[in-house]
């Protein structure tokens, strides 16, 4: 073979081999762009101001060995007319299945509607949800979360699609949250460095120390819709039984 066809042959081999890892973020980058679509500081235009998303929940208890699955649709707003504090968190979790359930806050109160028992737990939700001892509290700081939390790479570092995968460990130790991994987009990533916007959450982990843990998987997610405010407010059907923690009745 001549040297001409033996270089166009290993040129074609070469072609042929699965690609290579793809350049790969250093942390900061990852943090930047996972933190910065939350940050009051940024941009209009580069800034999640709401979102809506399909999900599919993975619940795993450990002292029982079973996973419950579960999926559904979220919405949430971030609500920012007090610019200097951390802005409260809205949400509606409506869970289709295994039952149905919706989970809703204006970020104040708290109900937790259960169609199947007739009944609606009402709770204000800084007493329901204390922070030093929610695993969600993290929600309200998405802008901060290196502020909170000592933030590395998880192992591996990457998932096959070339998403970022952080582990997230509280500086303040709480017995509901030992750790998170967060899936950070590698597109979301890509167009920080660009100053544009894209949601940067593929999905979200969290781990007690028991070893439970819940694996949240965002999907079709729609950010900066507008979302109507009544989305956050709950009125209990006639009939329904309305429920309130001790001290709250």
């Amino acid at each position: 073979m001549s040297a001409k066809y033996a270089m166009l042959f290993l040129a074609g081999w070469l072609l042929a081999l699965p690609a290579g890892p793809a350049w790969a973020a250093p942390l900061n980058e990852v943090v930047r762009a996972l933190e910065r679509p939350f940050q009051a500081a940024t941009p209009a235009g580069a800034r999640v101001e709401d979102y809506r998303a399909e999900f599919t929940q993975e619940a795993r208890i450990a002292s029982l060995d079973r996973v419950q699955q579960a999926r559904g649709q979220v919405s949430v707003h971030f609500d920012r007319r007090r610019p200097a504090a951390e802005p409260i968190v809205q949400f509606h979790w409506e869970y289709a299945a295994p039952s149905r359930q919706e989970l809703i806050s204006d970020g104040r109160t708290l109900w937790v509607y259960l169609p199947e028992n007739n009944q609606v737990i009402i709770s204000v939700i800084d007493q329901a949800t204390p922070r030093e001892n929610d695993p969600m509290a993290f929600l309200t700081g998405l802008g901060n979360l290196s502020r909170d939390f000592q933030i590395g790479f998880a192992v591996p570092e990457r998932d096959g699609q070339g998403n970022y995968l952080l582990e997230l460990r509280p500086r303040l130790a709480t017995a509901l949250l030992e750790r998170m991994v967060i899936t950070v987009s590698r597109t979301a990533v890509e167009a920080s460095a660009r100053s544009g916007l894209v949601f940067p959450i593929v999905s979200t982990a969290v781990y007690d120390a028991n070893g439970n843990s819940t694996l949240i998987v965002f999907d079709k997610v729609r950010a900066n819709q507008g979302i109507p405010p009544g989305q956050f407010r709950f009125t209990p059907p006639a009939g329904v039984e309305v429920v309130r923690p001790p001290g709250q009745e």
